[in-house]
């Protein structure tokens, strides 16, 4: 390999890792596994003794045996042994976790940055409603001197009649700033 290309490739990786998305990836992946912790102490120390409560604490010892009779454990049993009781404890702790998270976690995010989209939204709401208002006095302010302009029409300097800036005659007749 070549000076210049493990020179490129070193400048891409380090680009790869300063961006940002890895970053967030890795602290996600930390926060999740501190967060398995908890939803398993959880499910051991709540859910199972309420399961507990109409049966045994230990969801692993449900089963059942699909063919023959089930003896013994490990290489020495025999039968065809089905352990739902595993699958229903995993299935236990992954709805467990989902709703964690999303009671925990995304709603409140989400009402959160709906507040802020609300809240943005009223702003710039308010920003077109000044806006508009500015607008509406500025054309009444125009209307009320075209009126002023309209009444006394040919005595004022400027468009109301006079020569222009280059001595020609303005729109009105009188005085122009060219002309005073």
């Amino acid at each position: 390999m070549s000076e210049k290309n493990e020179t490129s490739v070193w400048q891409g990786f380090k680009a790869f890792l300063m961006r940002g998305n890895v970053i967030d990836l890795a602290v996600a992946v930390v926060i999740g596994a501190a967060f398995t912790n908890i939803v398993n102490a959880v499910v051991k120390g709540v859910i199972n003794p309420l399961v507990g409560a109409f049966g045994t604490q230990n969801l692993d010892s449900y089963s059942s045996c699909l063919k023959g009779r089930c003896t013994g454990t490990g290489d020495a049993a025999t039968g065809v042994r089905i352990l739902w009781g595993s699958v229903l404890g995993a299935t236990l702790q992954f709805v467990i976790t989902a709703a964690v998270v999303y009671f925990l976690m995304v709603l409140p995010m989400a009402r959160y940055l709906a507040r802020i989209e609300a809240r943005r939204k009223a702003k710039e709401g308010t920003q077109e409603i000044i806006e508009i208002s500015e607008l509406e006095v500025l054309k009444e302010i125009r209307d009320e001197l075209v009126a002023q302009r309209g009444s006394g029409r040919g005595e004022g300097p400027g468009y109301d009649g006079g020569p222009g800036y280059d001595g020609s005659p303005g729109y009105g007749g009188g005085p122009g700033y060219g002309g005073r």
